[in-house]
């Protein structure tokens, strides 16, 4: 009996097969996926699907287990890292937090969102449409069950992404909760761990504190990150469990409701929608009128269509004859997004006044259409 079960459990963690020579596709995996999780509405699942390394992710995840963290408190090292799927993990992670890094501080992908939303948008649109057609070709069957769940799938997912966010507290145990429900869903095709984060009002937070790392707000951006960390682990241990599982019995109807997820998804990634923001304000500082920072602001009055900016607000002393008298506060302003309508430009939807990047929208689309088949040589690699 103890043979037996021992085997089982190997059969449902299998040892780690990456090899050195697989690294570097593997971080363009993660670059990958860490570069849908950041747009709301794309999964960082959805791309591990696409890249044929969803079930292996998994499997990673499932390593780290009771039997590693006892290893690891015992502190019998090499134990450990035969336990737990270190190479594929490290490498994916890597590629993962690069692309959050790449699209924060280098390239802010948050700030396209907002300027040019129909490019990006429809960059992931075109992917996702060209993945699903990809991923129901390589289903085992494709039966009356398989359908079924394939519009149980979509019905959910379309369900998830027309919820409203709320308004909801930045208490540590509501963060914690938040990054355990948000790392099941990025491991979810089709269910975007962004938008709920989005739908939680605590996308915006968390960019924030990821800002704060590198400059001298670092220890308070670490310790804002902390419960939303622990969260995500926790997240992960129970859930991925209870997919692998799934996939383990109901192989053909679990990737059938996966691909329905991504189906649904399309309804908040079409690239024209109708946006509705909020604006959240906060007083960063105040400066004397000649301070040079208030004379910029001034002069160059700022992009309002951002997801944040700062302008002039109230004026302390406006009577006095001379601004060196004068002292004026800096508001910071962030543009939150708690609802989208998705239309078709000229046609079903529209509205009067609407001027969308048609052209940008439909380049957009088959650009993400082209980079699948580059994604479908990847699954190979």
């Amino acid at each position: 009996m103890g043979r037996r079960i021992v085997a089982e459990e190997k059969k449902s963690a299998p040892k780690d097969t990456t090899t050195f020579k697989e690294a570097p596709f593997l971080a363009l995996k993660g670059f990958l996926m860490g570069s849908a999780d950041i747009v709301p509405g794309v999964s960082g699942g959805t791309m591990a699907l696409i890249v044929g390394i969803y079930e292996r992710l998994l499997n990673a995840i499932k390593s780290v287990n009771g039997n590693f963290i006892k290893l690891f408190f015992s502190f019998k090292w090499k134990a450990v890292f035969k336990e737990v799927h270190v190479l594929f993990l490290a490498v994916l992670f890597f590629g993962i937090f690069s692309a959050l890094a790449f699209f924060t501080k280098v390239v802010p992908l948050q700030i396209y969102m907002f300027t040019h939303p129909e490019i990006v948008y429809g960059l992931f649109f075109g992917l996702i449409v060209g993945s699903i057609y990809i991923l129901i070709k390589a289903l085992e069957r494709f039966s009356k069950i398989e359908m079924g769940m394939l519009v149980l799938g979509m019905a959910f997912g379309i369900w998830i992404v027309s919820l409203v966010p709320a308004d909801t507290p930045e208490h540590p145990a509501f963060v914690f909760l938040s990054g355990s429900i948000a790392i099941c869903a990025m491991i979810l095709p089709g269910i975007s761990g962004s938008y709920l984060l989005l739908i939680m009002r605590k996308y915006d937070y968390l960019l924030s504190e990821i800002g704060k790392i590198g400059g001298v707000e670092t220890l308070d951006g670490m310790m804002g990150l902390l419960p939303f960390i622990l969260g995500a682990v926790v997240g992960l241990a129970v859930f991925s469990r209870f997919l692998s599982w799934l996939l383990s019995k109901y192989h053909p109807q679990t990737i059938a409701v996966l691909i329905g997820f991504l189906i649904g998804s399309l309804y908040v990634i079409w690239p024209y929608q109708h946006r509705e923001f909020v604006q959240q304000v906060s007083v960063s500082e105040v400066e004397y009128m000649d301070h040079p920072k208030v004379q910029e602001l001034m002069e160059n009055p700022p992009d309002t269509n951002l997801p944040e900016y700062e302008r002039l607000g109230e004026v302390s002393n406006a009577e006095s004859s001379f601004d060196e008298m004068k002292q004026v506060e800096i508001e910071t302003v962030k543009n939150k997004m708690i609802r989208s309508e998705p239309y078709v430009p000229g046609w079903i939807g529209s509205k009067e006044g609407d001027d969308p990047n048609v052209w940008g929208g439909v380049i957009g689309i088959l650009a993400g259409i082209l980079m699948v088949c580059g994604l479908e040589r990847l699954r190979e690699k």
